[in-house]
C-alpha cells in the first residue's frame, strides 16, 4: 500500500498550499508565500523535527523523486508561462539593462561573499572562500516571476529588466561557476561553454523560426477546426526545449522553457495556448513546485558560532543582490523606485544555489558545517523576496496609471462569477436541447 502513498501526499500539498495562500492573501501578502510556508511546515524541517522530538517518530510529507519530478515540470510551466507573457520588444529595450544589472549582481555577492568568508576564517584558501561567493551569485527567477504575474508587473519596465537581468544572470553564474571550478583544479573547459552558450541562442532562434513557420501554415490549412492540438504542440515544444537546454547545451532548463513560451507568444494562436497552461498550473504544478521547497529543507544543529554566520550570510546575500542589481539599474537611468524593485526582485535563491553549495561539498571546498547556512539563508531570500515585492509596489500605478493588486483578487473573483454563470447557462442550453 506504501505505492499509493504519494496520492494523500498530493491531497495534503494543495489543500495545504491554498489553505495558507488564503491566509498570506488576508494578510495581504503575496500568496505564493503562503505556498512555500504549507511546504516548510508540513516537511521534516518543522513537523517532522516536532513529532520526532515528541514522539520519536517523525510524522510529516516527506520528498520524494515523484515530488521533485511534478515541482521539475511546475517550475519549468511557470517559465514557460512567463515567456508567453513576455513582450519581445520591451525585453529586447530592457536587454542592454539587463546586462549591466546581472553582471553587477554577480560581482557584488562574488566579492562580497569572499570578503565574508576571509573575515570569519583568515586562513581559508582563495578557492574555498570564492565558492561560498559564487553561491551567492545564483538568482531564483522563477518564485519572482510568479510573485510578478500575482502583482500584475509582469509586463512594465521593472518586470522586464528582472527578468532580462536574469536570464543573463544565469548565464553569468554559469560562466562563474565554471571558472571558479576551475581555479579550484576542476577539469570544466572555459572554451567549451561558450560554445554551447552561443550554440543554444542558435538553437533558439532556428527553433523558433521552424516552429512559426509550421504554425502558419498549419493554421491556413486547418483554420479554426481541432484547436486543441495547438497546446499540446506548444507544450511539447516546451518540454523540448528544456531539455535541449540542460541537455545538450549546458544551460538550466528554465531558460529553455523561457524560450519556448516567447516563441509560443509569436506563433498563431499564441495567446490560445497560453492560456490552457493555467489550470494545470493553478491545480497541480506550482502548488507542488513551492511545496516541495519547504519538504527539500532539513535544518542541522547550529552552535553559536554558526548563527551568527548564518545572520551575516543572509545580510550579505540580501544586500549584494540589493545593491548591486540596483546600482546597476540606476547607472542605466533607472528612477530609484524602480532600482529598488529590480534589486529586489534578484535577491531570491534557490536551486540553482543548492546545487552551487552541493558542488563545492563535494570538491571540499565549502564545510558540511556551512551548508545549514546556506540552506536557511535560500529560504529567508526565497520568503522574504516576494513579501518586499508587494510593499514596493504597494501604492504604485501600472504604465497605463490604473492602481494594481488592491483591485486584482477583486477582478478574479468576478471572473469567476461569470465563468461559474457561463457554465450554468450551458447546463440549462443542453437541458433544453
Amino acid at each position: 500500500m506504501e505505492s499509493y502513498n504519494y496520492l494523500l501526499s498530493l491531497c495534503v500539498i494543495l489543500l495545504s498550499t491554498k489553505i495558507f495562500s488564503l491566509l498570506s492573501r488576508r494578510a495581504q501578502m503575496p500568496q505564493v508565500v503562503g505556498a512555500l510556508m504549507a511546504g516548510l511546515l508540513f516537511g521534516p524541517a518543522v513537523l517532522g523535527a516536532a513529532t520526532q522530538s515528541l514522539f520519536g517518530v517523525q510524522f510529516c510529507l516527506m520528498p520524494s523523486q515523484l515530488l521533485s519530478r511534478i515541482a521539475e515540470l511546475g517550475v519549468i510551466v511557470i517559465m514557460f508561462t512567463a515567456g508567453t507573457e513576455t513582450n519581445l520588444d520591451e525585453l529586447k529595450a530592457s536587454g542592454g539593462v539587463g546586462f549591466v544589472v546581472a553582471l553587477l549582481g554577480v560581482l557584488f555577492p562574488l566579492g562580497m561573499g569572499a570578503g565574508m568568508m576571509y573575515f570569519f576564517q583568515p586562513g581559508i584558501s582563495f578557492p574555498s572562500a570564492i565558492f561560498v561567493g559564487a553561491v551567492l551569485t545564483a538568482t531564483s527567477v522563477s518564485i519572482t516571476v510568479e510573485a510578478l504575474k500575482e502583482l500584475g508587473k509582469m509586463s512594465t519596465k521593472a518586470g522586464n529588466t528582472i527578468l532580462a537581468a536574469a536570464l543573463i544572470d544565469d548565464i553569468l553564474g554559469l560562466i562563474c561557476l565554471t571558472l571558479v571550478t576551475g581555479i579550484a583544479g576542476g577539469d570544466t573547459n572555459i572554451f567549451l561553454v561558450f560554445v554551447k552558450i552561443a550554440g543554444f541562442f542558435v538553437f533558439v532562434g532556428v527553433t523558433g523560426f521552424l516552429y512559426n513557420r509550421a504554425m502558419v501554415w498549419s493554421d491556413k490549412k486547418q483554420a479554426e477546426r481541432n484547436l486543441r492540438r495547438y497546446p499540446i504542440m506548444g507544450f511539447a515544444l516546451c518540454l523540448f526545449m528544456a531539455w535541449a537546454a540542460e541537455v545538450v547545451f549546458g544551460v538550466a532548463d528554465i531558460i529553455g522553457a523561457f524560450a519556448a513560451g516567447m516563441i509560443i507568444a509569436m506563433s498563431p494562436k499564441g495567446q490560445y495556448i497560453a492560456s490552457k497552461f493555467d489550470s494545470i498550473a493553478y491545480l497541480l504544478l506550482t502548488p507542488v513546485f513551492f511545496a516541495n521547497i519547504g519538504l527539500e529543507v532539513t535544518l542541522p544543529s547550529f552552535s553559536a558560532e554558526t548563527v551568527i554566520f548564518m545572520v551575516v550570510l543572509i545580510a550579505v546575500s540580501i544586500v549584494s543582490k540589493l545593491f548591486g542589481c540596483g546600482i546597476g539599474a540606476k547607472i542605466c537611468g533607472m528612477d530609484n523606485h524602480q532600482s529598488y524593485v529590480i534589486g529586489l526582485g534578484m535577491v531570491c535563491r534557490g536551486e540553482v544555489a543548492l546545487i552551487v553549495a552541493g558542488k563545492g561539498v563535494a570538491m571540499n571546498l565549502i564545510e558540511e558545517s556551512e551548508l545549514g547556512p546556506i540552506i536557511i539563508m535560500i529560504i529567508v531570500c526565497t520568503i522574504i523576496t516576494p513579501i518586499f515585492l508587494k510593499r514596493a509596489f504597494k501604492g504604485q500605478k501600472d504604465e497605463a496609471g490604473s492602481t494594481i493588486f488592491e483591485d486584482k483578487y477583486m477582478l478574479e473573483d468576478q471572473a469567476d462569477e461569470i465563468e461559474e454563470d457561463m457554465y450554468r447557462r450551458r447546463s440549462l442550453l443542453a437541458r433544453h436541447m
